[in-house]
């Protein structure tokens, strides 16, 4: 096919990408760490941990798992903490060791979890103590032998020992739990150091990831993601960003939890690659802590999605923060409003870029350029290497303009869904593209567009409604927060629009001035039928908007 995006590309970018640079992900991460040495590579609560000493303690956790608990090429084994120096160690301590990484979600509810374990067949976990009390009611039902377990400030050293008696035992962050025979994650290190660390035989297309990726739509299912594919995605972004980064000194803010596809390529990999420095923000759900940090930094980089953006900005605080270095800041993960990317580039001076992916594309597909001059409403230009297109239920690529579903065919494309042959059957073709779900087109320029999510769509009296386009009217309107829309049923079997709106702290906003406001800036058919105003959206760990609780909460009521 055409590739007519290729005129639109930035100068300096290559429409293709060497992918034998690296041999894996272990390959990149030892010349990396061997590059940098003692320069910072993540810090966490002011304390940092350098290139060469991550370097060691991954190895000294891969000695221990090889060693100690036997474990042998292709086993899983799981993570489930937040944003932590334990995480990065664990990340590249399982990778040196051939294993596969099992990214947990740390906020999963016991059903939640032994559904994960049970998927993956893990057999190890590396889990923050807060979230143990969980693991303890679920073990017998699961496959896991080994627990490794560690509180947030084991490597904080001082500050370490106050952060772990506040979250114990003044903000009683950790439930009780028993767990006889979990091991405690320094010791591990310890046990680890004290042996003679044998580097592994990894091939690209080894498996890297058990990425999985049913948080909103519910059930489970993982995307089975090779050294490969990840790889080839980090060198399509770092040539995607490149001019605009500066080995060895450029600083990323890391708010995304790393279990997160976007921000485990982005920052664990990308931006590591670069030798940055990852600050890494444990609660960014604490918007002053997480300013507060903010302002301790000349930071040049920072990714997030829409409701992060918008949170940080409506803190009074945040315009304090120093952001002459700032010069890359990406949006992903759900679609970004005009008014929060205007208002960003406004307030920071710094464009927000939207990048485009999911975690069966290790995430990225596409990115706006970074050199642009305004927000733009695009999801950008498919990466080097990369082909995207739209296409109709039959498979045929549609032209220029036309509306269909967005498919993605590249390097970074996953494998298929761990065990779920059926799963992959619907989403991979057997010419290799992958059918994301998302309707968009495709623009004469070569920009792509998404209009919604194919699942989310309402139709009402035979006219196709988008949700994300009610979020947005609704979200121009002074006193709303937030906003989520969903199709619902009626008596007659027909779907009406429903939308939630929260209004912004100490404002008090009537449906009537909703609806009115609705009116002025949506066809009659459009207008919300149904109104709710309540105190929050529900939103996933990342900031998606869960509309799949919308639709369960309107069921349920």
């Amino acid at each position: 096919m055409e590739k007519i995006w290729l005129k639109s590309y930035p100068e300096g970018v290559p429409s293709e990408v060497n992918l034998d640079e690296f041999s894996s992900l272990v390959d990149l991460f030892n010349k990396t760490c061997e590059r940098f040495d003692e320069k910072p590579a993540f810090v966490n609560f002011g304390v940092e941990v350098s290139f060469k000493k991550l370097k060691f303690y991954s190895e000294s956790l891969s000695s221990y798992l090889l060693n100690d608990l036997n474990l042998t090429k292709g086993d899983r084994v799981s993570i489930m903490m937040p944003n932590i120096l334990q995480y990065p160690i664990s990340t590249f301590g399982i990778l040196k060791s051939g294993l596969i990484v099992d990214n947990i979600n740390p906020l999963f509810t016991e059903r939640e979890l032994e559904s994960q374990l049970n998927d993956s067949g893990s057999e190890t976990i590396i889990i923050a103590e807060n979230f143990a009390s969980n693991l303890q009611e679920i073990i017998p039902k699961t496959s896991i032998k080994n627990v490794i377990i560690t509180s947030l400030g084991d490597f904080l050293g001082f500050k370490g020992k106050i952060i772990n008696f506040v979250v114990k035992y003044v903000k009683r962050m950790v439930p009780s739990y028993n767990l006889p025979n979990a091991i405690n994650f320094k010791d591990v290190l310890d046990a680890g150091s004290q042996q003679s660390f044998k580097e592994q035989k990894i091939d690209k297309e080894d498996i890297a990831f058990l990425q999985y990726t049913g948080g909103t739509t519910g059930g489970v299912k993982a995307a089975i993601l090779s050294h490969r594919n990840v790889l080839a995605n980090a060198i399509q972004v770092r040539a995607w960003l490149g001019k605009n980064l500066k080995f060895g000194e450029d600083i990323a803010i890391c708010a995304l939890p790393l279990y997160h596809i976007f921000a485990l390529t982005c920052n664990s990999i990308v931006f590591f690659y670069f030798g940055s420095k990852n600050i890494l923000i444990t609660n960014p759900r604490d918007i002053p802590g997480f300013v507060k940090e903010l302002k301790k930094h000349q930071f040049t980089f920072i990714s997030g999605v829409n409701t992060l953006f918008n949170k940080l900005m409506e803190e009074p605080s945040f315009k304090e923060c120093d952001f002459s270095k700032l010069n890359i800041s990406i949006a992903g993960g759900m679609p970004v409003q005009k008014s929060v990317g205007e208002r960003w580039q406004s307030m920071t001076g710094c464009l927000l870029v939207v990048g485009y992916g999911l975690s069966e594309t290790a995430p990225a597909a596409s990115i706006d350029p970074v050199d642009g001059k305004s927000f733009s409403d695009t999801i950008g230009l498919p990466l080097p290497s990369t082909e995207m297109s739209i296409q109709n239920d039959q498979g045929k690529i549609l032209s220029v303009g036309e509306e269909g579903e967005i498919c993605i065919r590249g390097p970074q494309v996953m494998r298929g869904y761990w065990n779920n042959e059926k799963d992959t059957k619907k989403s991979l073709t057997q010419d290799g593209w992958f059918k994301t779900g998302d309707i968009g087109i495709m623009r004469e320029d070569g920009y792509f567009k998404i209009v919604d999510r194919k699942k989310d769509m309402i139709i009402v009296s035979g006219f196709n409604v988008y949700p994300s386009e009610i979020e947005e009217v609704a979200m121009m309107h002074s006193k709303v927060l937030e906003a989520g829309c969903i199709g619902v049923e009626n008596s007659d079997g027909q779907e009406e629009v429903k939308l939630h709106v929260s209004p912004k702290e100490g404002e008090n906003i009537s449906k009537n001035e909703i609806l009115d406001h609705c009116r002025k800036h949506l066809t009659a058919y459009k207008v919300p039928k149904l109104l709710e105003i309540v105190d929050e959206i529900p939103k996933s760990n990342v900031g998606k908007i869960l509309r799949r609780k919308l639709r369960e909460k309107t069921t349920n009521a």
